[in-house]
């Protein structure tokens, strides 16, 4: 199955896409992940991205698509895969679907996790990431076992510098001008699943479980 997990920071994006790797058993492609990965690699498209990011400019989208393409044909592919972190644009999420049609493949379903705003600022606000895996928790919706330690890997869970409210509701406007209109765009093409996401974590994969079988 080939998902897409969208919504805006702090929409519980991580949390359910967690579950859906456990699931179905696909792996997650995190552009930040696979860019990272790529440039240790030294793959092409790693180097001609580290070369914009030393310089201090952002990746072209030409590049990321690069990336993206190389770890869609990896073997652990091929059973599906959840794409988050991207397309943020509509021109990106264009050259996306091109780079799919190239290859044979397509979006069975991109997941919207719905939260109002004012409800996102409060929640960021009790988020707590692993400094080791990366792995997020939350305070009150989703706590780990014990206080300030991963259930994963037992690393110590801090707060992120860009969780304050004011970083949070200045990526909130980002979010809303360039990759809410995306909504409308994977509407069209029919594979738009939008969730409530203000429910309890439980039944929004509930929710999300029923829509896909």
């Amino acid at each position: 199955m080939n998902l897409m997990v969208f919504g805006a920071p702090g929409a519980g994006k991580g949390t359910q896409a967690k579950f859906l790797i456990e699931k179905y058993g696909i792996p997650q492609i995190s552009t930040g992940d696979i860019l990272r990965a790529a440039i240790v690699d030294k793959t092409d498209m790693g180097m001609e991205a580290k070369k914009f990011m030393d310089e201090g400019k952002l990746v072209p989208d030409s590049t990321i698509i690069g990336i993206i393409k190389d770890r869609l044909a990896e073997d652990d592919c091929k059973s599906g895969f959840i794409l988050d972190g991207f397309p943020r644009t509509l021109p990106q999420a264009e050259a996306l679907n091109d780079l799919m049609n190239d290859m044979g493949i397509s979006l069975d379903k991109v997941i919207s996790l719905n939260v109002p705003d004012e409800l996102i600022v409060g929640r960021i606000a009790g988020r707590r990431v692993c400094r080791g895996c990366g792995a997020s928790f939350h305070v009150t919706f989703n706590p780990s076992k014990k206080e300030d330690v991963c259930d994963y890997c037992g690393g110590e869970l801090i707060i992120r510098k860009d969780d304050n409210p004011d970083t949070v509701k200045s990526r909130l406007e980002a979010y809303h001008a360039q990759t809410a209109p995306l909504i409308s765009y994977y509407t069209d093409m029919g594979v738009m699943l939008e969730l409530d996401g203000t429910k309890e974590v439980n039944e929004v994969t509930n929710d999300m479980l029923k829509a896909l079988n």
